[in-house]
């Protein structure tokens, strides 16, 4: 394969996984905005200072705040005064926002399950082998 070849493979990945990550964002349903879904998950592996998730979530820190403050009002994070630093809080799901982030897991799976009705078993083979194999080239 050459290297032109290799582009083009890598273009067509590429915009093939984000048109997949798109729609299964905006179109499986649910009230919060996909940024608010992307923070919860990011919480679920515990808690974090606003300033983590900031970093986690690759955005500024006056966004991040805007985010936490509408999932906190909406009762999803709670918000404690850290013990390591007394001029900092931690973030972490409540049960409403562990709930909310299974809701919103089973909608996408539903939705991405539906589009998967009615391929062969030779094609749901062929879309396992290559999951397996753009997990193993993102682990990279």
């Amino acid at each position: 394969m050459t290297r032109a070849d290799t582009t083009d493979l890598a273009n067509e990945v590429r915009i093939a996984c984000q048109r997949v990550s798109r729609r299964v964002r905006f179109e499986s349903g649910g009230e919060l905005a996909p940024h608010h879904v992307s923070a919860l998950s990011t919480l679920k592996h515990g808690p974090k200072t606003p300033s983590e998730l900031a970093e986690a979530e690759r955005v500024s820190a006056p966004s991040m705040t805007k985010t936490v403050g509408c999932l906190v009002e909406r009762g999803l994070v709670a918000s404690a005064d850290n013990p390591a630093d007394g001029r900092s809080k931690l973030l972490s799901l409540t049960e409403a926002g562990w709930a909310e982030l299974e809701a919103v897991r089973r909608a996408r799976d539903d939705w991405m399950a539906r589009k998967l009705e009615g391929l062969s078993q030779e094609e749901r083979n062929l879309l396992k082998k290559a999951t397996g194999l753009l997990n193993r080239v993102l682990e990279r």
